[in-house]
């Protein structure tokens, strides 16, 4: 088993690709905090996988706060006595919307969950590493989106911020052998585009032009396996990558 032993928080653990990671981890040995809003489905989850190698404790957690992302890692040493990985895949969508016609409500509530709510984490992750003696992973799902206009602009921005956040944690941090990378999913089946809500028509315009050279949409394994191979120590030498993970959308 590659993760046997390991203790790992994985964030937006109720459906999609949180989800796929926390069945895979397990089955691969860890022991997981799951954490999400929906605390119904992660005792489901739970239940599901009782018999797995490794164990699953669910969490209650709104990512967009900064007590909760303390308190998930807080939970993971109490409960299995140390942290080594912690994955940051809760996210939210924008409306598609450009730049002109985004709301200040909107701005806030997806850079709460998609940008503050990693860099939370992240900070209380980082430390406990240090108090651990060093060593530790990081690994934060961003999007293509963080690279290339296939959403609104706010969504963009907030996943670019990742991706620039995982570069420099992973630079500042290497001297303590913590790795921090991020995979940057194409078009996945999830749940999120439910956070849309009605599409900004003028930016969707634009985007649905990008949008139509996308390939058949990935699985929440996909993201898992690629979550999986980062996790273990078969990356032990990478740090400060972005893994694309989207059937080779933005290659050309």
């Amino acid at each position: 088993m590659r993760l046997e032993g390991k203790t790992v928080v994985v964030t937006g653990a109720s459906s999609g690709m949180g989800k796929a990671i926390v069945e895979l981890f397990v089955k691969e040995g860890a022991n997981v905090v799951a954490v999400a809003r929906r605390m119904e489905r992660l005792e489901e989850l739970a239940g599901a996988l009782k018999d797995a190698p490794g164990r699953v404790l669910p969490f209650r957690g709104d990512m967009s706060r900064a007590e909760d992302n303390e308190a998930m890692i807080d939970a993971a040493v109490k409960e299995f006595g140390r942290l080594d990985v912690l994955v940051n895949n809760a996210g939210i969508m924008d409306d598609m919307g450009p730049i002109g016609d985004f709301t200040d409500e909107k701005l806030q509530q997806v850079f709460a969950v998609n940008t503050f709510g990693p860099a939370y984490a992240m900070r209380k992750a980082v430390r406990v590493f240090c108090e651990q003696g060093g060593g530790g992973n990081i690994i934060n799902v961003a999007s293509v989106g963080g690279m290339r206009s296939c959403a609104g602009a706010v969504y963009c921005a907030s996943k670019a911020a990742v991706i620039s956040m995982t570069k420099n944690t992973a630079y500042m941090y290497q001297p303590q052998g913590i790795r921090c990378n991020a995979i940057a999913p194409g078009g996945i089946n999830t749940e999120i585009s439910t956070s849309m809500g009605t599409p900004n028509m003028a930016g969707y315009g634009r985007v649905k032009n990008v949008l139509a050279t996308a390939p058949a949409p990935g699985e929440g394994g996909d993201i898992a396996a690629a979550a999986l191979f980062l996790a273990s120590d078969e990356s032990r030498y990478v740090s400060g990558d972005v893994l694309v993970v989207d059937g080779g959308w933005i290659a050309g």
